[in-house]
């Protein structure tokens, strides 16, 4: 069985895909600690407060694995997946008070985590979870946490950057895979931020010891008492539980509340809306530019799930603390700039795949966006149409915003009308070379039209 392309660097084991089911060959050399793992009381601790996929264990002669390999295990099925920069400000704190809790808990069982990588953690059912199981190494006494400086780069240095510089900064793990430098760090935040005590312990020293260090080999000090493992692990969380960013002055967060949408016409389309998904009846619906999920949630109220993008990080803030304070689990939301969406990036470009290649969604709804793709990114209707025909497998619901409307008059206030094919002909004479248009239905009180879309062959 051949690993997946982002599976290939763990010595310990590898995931591979069956017909369609993913799972994890553990290699012999993990023995003694997947044993551990599971004899000491760790994995069932952590389970219990679903902090952890759970797994089963397989037949491994069912499987074409060689005598290398201790064991198969089947883990828990992931809806989705994604990646830390695609995750909004408390996804990402969330993520990293789970690590350390999880640390934390495999100290007092005997046990350290051995990586700290943001890519260990997925959303899952709505909350945060640690996916790799071959993660935990048995602790020995005095020996530092290896994964310290991990957990800073990939955790830490993006937090402290989006909360004292800019939200933007979270982007920048696309970038550094394997977490963002701290020299850099050091070099991005003001004076009076690096003397707070714990910056300045964790990002300030910890950059000037990397430097130093770096040319040497086990330079790691030894004998750290446990005791004083667990206080870096407090420290760590006291300084992300202190971290906070104000989703304010941002353009979309606010949408619906600066719409020309009447009550009547918001409840037409409401009402539209939910016609189509119980026509469609799908079991995966993708929301492109769904600001903070207002029409999503239509979707996954009635069990469909759903994903969530929008390129608004105070839009999707709002919406995960929404998933997470109503318990949600159909609905998981994403930060996605889908004129430049994530790429297919690490070794080979196949290391972290790109959002098409997660896909395609049963349906995508595509709502007051088109105006947003064609006259602010001037993007031809024909690219649009051939994307959306990229992303979903069966249905597109989509609306058309006419160039009278107040939004779109909005766009053109700060530049020239060159938009000579913008308008609903030209519109449905594109689409139609991609998708059947099974409906056109006009929103009551308006100039807007929502469509059902079938994709060709589909």
């Amino acid at each position: 069985m051949e690993s997946l392309d982002s599976s290939f660097r763990d010595p310990s084991g590898y995931i591979f895909n069956l017909d369609g089911i993913f799972y994890r060959a553990v290699h012999i050399s993990y023995k003694d600690n997947l044993d551990l793992l599971e004899n000491t009381g760790l994995y069932s601790h952590l389970l219990s407060k679903e902090q952890i996929l759970s797994y089963d264990a397989q037949e491994t002669s069912k499987f074409n694995v060689n005598n290398d390999y201790y064991k198969v295990i089947l883990p828990d099925q992931l809806k989705h997946v994604s990646y830390p920069y695609e995750w909004c400000f408390s996804q990402y704190k969330d993520a990293a008070l789970l690590t350390l809790d999880i640390q934390e808990a495999s100290l007092k069982h005997g046990m350290s985590l051995k990586d700290a990588s943001a890519f260990n953690i997925q959303f899952h059912n709505g909350k945060a979870v640690m996916i790799d199981t071959l993660s935990f190494e048995e602790y020995k006494e005095g020996d530092p946490w290896i994964a310290y400086r991990q957990f800073c780069q990939h955790f830490l240095a993006p937090l402290l950057l989006a909360s004292f510089v800019d939200i933007r900064s979270l982007k920048l793990m696309n970038v550094y895979l394997d977490g963002i430098p701290l020299d850099y760090v050091v070099k991005q935040l003001s004076f009076m931020k690096l003397l707070k005590p714990m910056v300045f312990i964790h990002i300030y020293l910890h950059s000037k010891a990397q430097n130093k260090n770096a040319s040497k080999v086990n330079s790691i000090k030894k004998n750290i008492s446990k005791h004083s493992l667990l206080g870096l692990i407090g420290t760590l969380k006291s300084l992300i539980n202190s971290l906070k960013w104000n989703p304010k002055g941002t353009e979309w967060g606010d949408y619906y509340s600066d719409t020309n949408y009447s009550d009547l016409s918001m409840d037409k389309k409401i009402t539209i809306l939910d016609s189509l998904l119980d026509e469609l009846k799908p079991h995966t619906l993708w929301d492109i530019g769904g600001n903070n999920g207002e029409f999503t949630r239509l979707a996954s109220n009635k069990g469909i799930e759903c994903l969530l993008f929008d390129i608004d990080y105070a839009a999707i803030e709002k919406s995960f603390l929404k998933s997470k304070l109503e318990n949600e689990k159909n609905i998981t939301s994403f930060v996605m700039d889908f004129t430049n969406p994530s790429p297919g990036i690490g070794w080979n470009n196949k290391e972290r795949l790109s959002i098409i290649d997660r896909g395609p969604a049963e349906v995508v709804l595509a709502l007051a966006l088109i105006h947003h793709l064609c006259i602010s990114n001037n993007l031809p209707f024909h690219y649009v149409a051939d994307f959306f025909a990229r992303i979903v497998s069966k249905s597109l619901v989509i609306e058309f915003v006419p160039k009278n409307d107040s939004q779109v008059q909005r766009l053109l206030k700060t530049r020239d009308d060159i938009f000579i094919n913008y308008n609903k002909e030209f519109f449905e004479a594109e689409f139609a070379k991609f998708f059947n248009i099974k409906k056109s239905i006009k929103v009551d009180n308006s100039e807007r039209f929502l469509y059902l879309m079938q994709k060709r062959n589909s």
